[in-house]
């Protein structure tokens, strides 16, 4: 039976939430576009929601991360809508699906356990009990369970720490630079002579080896490319504003200027220690 009273009541909340999807997914009242989706061609909503949540918080742009927590945690609400009509499971299952697992993987919190141990102990206990549940869930490789659907970068460093987890590991940085140079050396030495997929495969071997770095560097690559991404987007902007000053745009211009305007915004930025 709808439900127009919770619906409209801008204090409803999560039940207002969660009618407000079963009505959009109502065969015979709802939205056509939310009847036709599926779990498949909802997961890259999801996944891009999540990035736009990682981008509001590396802008520090609190008034925004409200709406965009909004929007992830309606991604939730949709698949466990659309599981519940298959009879799979329901948002409550899954709100306590996480309440137990929160609870079981901490028992320093929970439990009768010391919570008198540091944070890196605490990352090592989270994966022990992580690796007994995949055991119970007969996930018994190093490997399995992680994730295909993660980004490269991150899957990257998540398998090397499994695989470090058993001992399979540089033992120091220097290693790990070392491979770096043997990997570009030969992408540069047989770039003229491979296929196209060889190509991607070297250039594949290089990136893995850099995730590699990162993870050895305690770096997140994932967070360490949005930041050179915004300095790119930041910097190149400003060459078009110098541009503009010449009544430019980059297409009237060359590489040569571009690359000396480019410099000097680098110098202004150094200047005003902006990073």
């Amino acid at each position: 039976m709808a439900n127009d009273n919770l619906i409209n009541n801008p204090h409803g909340g999560m039940p207002r939430l969660l009618e407000i999807m079963r009505r959009l997914r109502d065969p015979d009242t709802g939205c056509p576009w939310d009847i036709e989706q599926d779990f498949a061609t909802i997961a890259p909503y999801t996944i891009e929601e999540a990035y736009e949540v990682a981008d509001a918080i590396e802008r520090e742009a609190w008034d925004e991360l409200k709406g965009e927590l909004g929007d992830l945690l309606f991604q939730s609400v949709f698949h466990a809508q659309m599981a519940a009509e298959k009879g799979l499971f329901t948002f409550d299952q899954v709100a306590d699906t996480m309440s137990d697992k929160m609870v079981a993987r901490h028992p320093h919190v929970f439990g009768d356990e010391n919570r008198d141990k540091s944070a890196e102990q605490q990352t090592r206990d989270w994966e022990t009990i992580k690796a007994a549940e995949r055991a119970g869930k007969a996930q018994g490789g190093t490997l399995d369970g992680v994730a295909v659907g993660l980004p490269a970068l991150l899957r990257a460093v998540k398998l090397q720490k499994r695989a470090a987890r058993v001992g399979f590991d540089w033992p120091d940085v220097s290693h790990v630079l070392d491979k770096i140079v043997e990997e570009s050396h030969e992408l540069v030495e047989a770039r003229d002579t491979m296929t196209e997929d060889e190509v991607e495969d070297e250039f594949g071997d290089l990136l893995f080896v850099m995730a590699n770095l990162a993870r050895h560097m305690k770096v997140d690559p994932e967070a360490a490319l949005r930041r050179t991404n915004q300095k790119f987007i930041r910097r190149f902007e400003a060459v078009e504003a110098e541009l503009d000053k010449l009544g430019k745009r980059p297409e009237d211009s060359d590489l040569a200027e571009m690359d000396a305007l480019w410099d000097k915004v680098k110098a202004v930025e150094k200047a005003n220690n902006i990073s």
